[in-house]
């Protein structure tokens, strides 16, 4: 690997790579695990990566490649034998604390979806694009998961009071 290639992958790394643990916390809820699919997925940009067309091009990339893994890796015959031990997901403001564990707390069909489209700013298209679903299907799952995020916050604010 040249010098320029290095300096590309550290920029995408430094630019994409706390997205790319975030979506993971998201849909597997534990550090461990979510460090692993970091890892995977930016070995996998450094080897097997396409040429890409722009940086948004590169950034669905990333983010496919790790719902994929994902997926994968809640599929597994280990993961279903391991318990939840840490969930502690990077936020900017602590007040969002409280509903990414509400996500968190969310079916595994609904995680993803609204990650991306609400936290990351992807579009209908774009996440259907990313998640291998069609547009309506991810549409549902975005209605589906607010009535369940709604459902859990208005639990939650009631049983704090």
């Amino acid at each position: 690997m040249d010098e320029e290639q290095m300096q590309r992958f550290e920029a995408s790394y430094d630019a994409y790579g706390a997205m790319v643990y975030r979506l993971a916390m998201v849909y597997l809820g534990r550090r461990a695990d979510a460090e692993d699919v970091t890892q995977e997925v930016f070995c996998r940009l450094l080897w097997r990566a396409p040429a890409f067309l722009n940086e948004a091009h590169e950034k669905r990339w990333l983010l496919q490649v790790t719902a994929n893994l994902c997926k994968d890796q809640l599929k597994g015959f280990w993961r279903k034998r391991a318990a939840a031990l840490d969930v502690d997901i990077p936020t900017e403001h602590q007040a969002d604390q409280g509903v990414l564990e509400a996500i968190l707390a969310l079916p595994e069909t609904y995680k993803g979806p609204i990650h991306l489209h609400y936290y990351e700013g992807y579009s209908v298209a774009e996440v259907a694009e990313i998640l291998g679903l069609s547009p309506s299907a991810v549409k549902m799952r975005l209605k589906r998961g607010r009535e369940q995020l709604k459902l859990e916050l208005e639990l939650g604010t009631e049983g704090s009071v």
